[in-house]
């Protein structure tokens, strides 16, 4: 009997969790679709009394502040598509370089570059800030795809992964005549397909979803990325108009469900590998 119990309980559990997560998701799709004079009223109906695509439109266009939301929302992609690539190839570069090849206190490196995991994000930000600004590459997608490419976390993810491959299977691929590279690129890649998805998504997410940095490292309405911009829309005629806040922050949150949801079997699967590991 108790054993029927505790799923039942779990299963209680998990649902109030996903109401709990879903209900202000729901809440932001719904006050979308409302007009002007229904999105500002106390009723709790989740369901819009006339529904309408007007405020899509009127965010899309830039409303009556005229700024470039269609560009922001490239300049979202761009730098997170570009980001992520560029994270995925140097971080599994640097993760095979310490697992699998005979480098020099390679030990000392690991130890270095996990350790730099534990200093806040805001700790060099206002020196990173200076450097950009020294280099006159503030305002500009260097500035906005640069700092991400540092992170230690994909090193450490791939890490646990390259480390634990099967050594028999690199030790035939030597006798067949293979070099590293093509090792690393022919057996260790496709076998790592699942860690290098959760590392793509996790960045893809974290850089789609960054504010402050991108907020402080723009200057100009052209360069400034799609969650920097909500807060330029915050002002003006949009502070009394939630329904057109909602609209943009619906279309912000897209792209990032989109990736997850199609990347979330490698990302669970990524997760149980390298736990079992």
């Amino acid at each position: 009997m108790k054993k029927r119990v505790r799923p039942a309980i779990l299963i209680l559990i998990a649902i109030a969790l996903a109401v709990i997560f879903i209900t202000p998701l729901l809440w932001m799709v719904s006050i979308s679709f409302k007009d002007d004079v229904e999105a500002i009223l106390p009723n709790l109906n989740i369901i819009p009394d006339n529904p309408t695509i007007a405020n899509y439109v009127n965010v899309l266009t830039g409303g009556d502040l005229n700024v470039p939301i269609l560009r922001w929302i490239f300049n979202s992609l761009f730098v997170g598509v570009v980001t992520t690539v560029l994270v995925v190839m140097i971080d599994a570069l640097a993760a095979y370089g310490l697992a699998r090849l005979d480098i020099p206190f390679k030990k000392v490196i690991f130890s270095m570059i996990v350790s730099t995991m534990m200093i806040p994000s805001i700790v060099w930000f206002l020196p990173l800030y200076a450097e950009f600004s020294a280099l006159q590459l503030t305002d500009t997608y260097w500035a906005l795809i640069l700092p991400y490419t540092s992170g230690a976390f994909g090193v450490f993810l791939l890490y646990q992964f390259f480390v634990s491959f099967p050594k028999e299977i690199e030790e035939a691929a030597y006798l067949d005549g293979a070099n590293k590279f093509q090792i690393f690129y022919r057996i260790l890649l496709p076998s790592a397909k699942p860690a290098l998805w959760t590392l793509a998504i996790l960045t893809f997410m974290g850089v789609f979803n960054d504010f402050v940095w991108p907020l402080y490292a723009t200057s100009s309405d052209e360069m400034r990325t799609l969650t920097a911009g909500i807060a330029i829309m915050t002002q003006g005629s949009y502070v009394n108009t939630p329904n057109k806040m909602m609209a943009l922050s619906t279309i912000a949150t897209i792209p990032v469900l989109l990736v997850f949801l199609i990347g979330q079997k490698s990302f669970v699967k990524a997760v149980t590998q390298v736990g079992i590991k």
